[in-house]
């Protein structure tokens, strides 16, 4: 039987960081994906030779000396990715009823950009936004803190925070700003984070936004390009990863996790097993109930997990930049009511209507200029729904019926009808169009319900309410969206700790300095910065097509 220091189960981002951290260690490491593809939610996929990411549509603290460009340097893998700064002055489009607002790279260029849409409104803009970068400064700051002075004084140094974080953004961004308008332009990134401002926790929404305040950048290779540069490393550090691997249980005795089984019955023992799957998965389909406290059963029974989605993956035969589409993301909205909008999409009306009151879209080929063939634009748009309202098809265990394709059918035109209102002749140029629903979100990633951010979002369920990495049960660990944060760098940071945990040291311990490691940012809309071997593969891919 084979044996193993610890064994992954899942290849999210976070899974694959910790594994990244544990081989570096020295650790003998096994990740183990069910599906054909490693990445999680990060992962690509081609669809008649054209890429598509469904998670990562954006990655922000990418400069030098920014907190996630520490981060991939800390792994090791900073040299082996390369992204594309999307447009600098509105990396964000914001489409609300039949107004448009941008928002640009840079928190000053930010604040008169929205002073100069609403010059009524500019104290309070600065002081909101000030607000906001200060309160997600003092979240990040909260577990740096140590010793007994420096632990005396968080009232002192976190004070923004304490004097907001028990708000929903609704009600924080209500004592500053009056603009109705306004408000759905600020909230537009609720979006991140799959909450509506009544419900959403402020610090969180703070951590989102603080995140994009430097503007936003698209991975070359879409999000598999950040896959294969963390599956390289652990593999250049004598890990390795298997696909198609179900894992039908935890091995649990006396307390202690010591391997897993696999569903065609092979067992593999380790002194470590890390779930890279969320709570509800890795603790009521992979363990026995047995060997699960009552506290701990109390509380999976009251976590609630964020939206699902559907998503359009979309390519069309059409110059779509002469319609103002570049490499910046599109949030579109039917009115400035976000919280209404947000409670039609979570209704039973999915399949209902000819148009959504809120999406997100993304050009692909444009913010990863590379992949553009000069003929074929890809599009991801998607849209947010309620998982119990799939009602036709829960729980069928063959869910691809005739019902379920018209279902596919009808949210295909809906979504595309969104779409026209930007480019207005839109169907006639359809290459193809294929429909990820929560059921694919299911098969694929194997996240409850098809969430598609882990747990909710709300205040009992961030920071100290987050489920541990570390578990009750021996030698078990937890990583992803449902514990330290979410998102990209979010999961990524969470695999760091998991593995830190294991170790017995530090997360900065597992993020090692070296001077050489230096992520490239070229700018999509720019091409005098491409390097000459982006232009020779931008030319290779429009020979191949010709």
């Amino acid at each position: 039987m084979q044996e193993f220091d610890t064994i992954i189960i899942g290849s999210g981002v976070g899974g694959l960081a910790t594994a990244i951290c544990l081989a570096r260690a020295g650790q003998k490491v096994l990740v183990l994906e069910q599906h054909y593809v490693p990445g999680g939610w990060s992962h690509s996929f081609t669809l008649k030779g054209q890429r598509f990411s469904p998670g990562v549509h954006y990655v922000g603290l990418l400069e030098e000396g920014q907190s996630t460009s520490e981060l991939y340097r800390g792994l090791g893998i900073a040299n082996d990715m390369v992204f594309f700064r999307m447009n600098k002055n509105a990396y964000e489009h914001c489409l609300i009823g039949d107004e448009t607002f941008d928002l640009p790279a840079g928190l000053d260029n930010l604040k008169k950009t929205l002073s100069a849409h609403f010059p009524h409104e500019e104290k309070n803009i600065k002081e909101y936004l000030s607000l906001v970068q200060k309160v997600s400064y003092e979240l990040q700051l909260i577990p740096k803190l140590k010793g007994f002075w420096q632990n005396i004084t968080v009232p002192f140094r976190t004070k923004h925070f304490g004097k907001f974080a028990l708000f929903p953004l609704k009600k924080v961004i209500g004592w500053h700003v009056k603009d109705p308008m306004l408000k759905a332009v600020l909230n537009i990134q609720c979006g991140d984070h799959g909450l509506s401002p009544s419900r959403a926790c402020f610090p969180v929404h703070c951590s989102v936004m603080n995140h994009y305040f430097d503007g936003g950048f698209y991975p070359m290779g879409g999000g598999g390009g950040i896959v294969k540069a963390m599956t390289n490393s652990i593999k250049r550090n004598g890990g390795e990863i298997r696909i198609k691997q179900n894992v039908s249980k935890i091995i649990v005795d006396h307390n202690k996790a010591i391997g897993i089984r696999l569903e065609n019955g092979e067992e593999i023992l380790a002194k470590n097993i890390v779930s890279n799957a969320d709570p509800s998965i890795t603790y009521l389909n992979l363990i026995d109930k047995k060997h699960l406290s009552k506290s701990l059963l109390k509380k999976l029974d009251k976590t609630k997990y964020s939206v699902t989605s559907l998503i359009l993956f979309l390519t069309l035969d059409i110059d779509v930049t002469l319609y103002g589409i570049d490499s910046g993301n599109i949030w579109m909205m039917k009115d400035e009511n976000d919280d209404a909008n947000f409670e039609h999409l979570m209704s039973d009306t999915i399949a209902t209507g000819d148009s959504f009151p809120s999406v997100f879209m993304s050009c692909t080929t444009l913010k990863d200029p590379a992949s553009f063939n000069g003929r074929y634009h890809n599009f991801e748009i998607v849209t947010y729904v309620n998982y119990d309202h799939l009602k036709d098809f829960n729980g069928l265990e063959d869910y691809h019926n005739e019902d379920y394709k018209k279902f596919k059918e009808k949210i295909i035109d809906k979504l595309m009808n969104n779409l026209e209102k930007i480019i207005p002749n839109a169907k006639q140029h359809v290459i193809q169009a294929e429909l990820g629903t929560p059921k694919t979100n299911e098969f694929y990633i194997n996240s409850t319900k098809g969430n598609v951010y882990g747990t909710e979002k709300t205040l009992n369920q961030v920071g100290p309410f987050s489920y541990k990495n570390k578990t009750e049960i021996e030698n078990l660990f937890l990583c992803g969206a449902c514990t330290l944060s979410h998102g990209v760098a979010g999961a990524t940071y969470s695999g760091v700790a998991a593995a830190a945990m294991i170790l017995g040291c530090t997360s900065d311990d597992l993020l090692i300095e070296d001077k050489n490691q230096k992520i490239r940012i070229y700018d999509a809309e720019d091409t005098s910065t491409w390097p000459d071997w982006i232009h020779t593969k931008r030319t290779d891919k429009l020979r191949k097509f010709i």
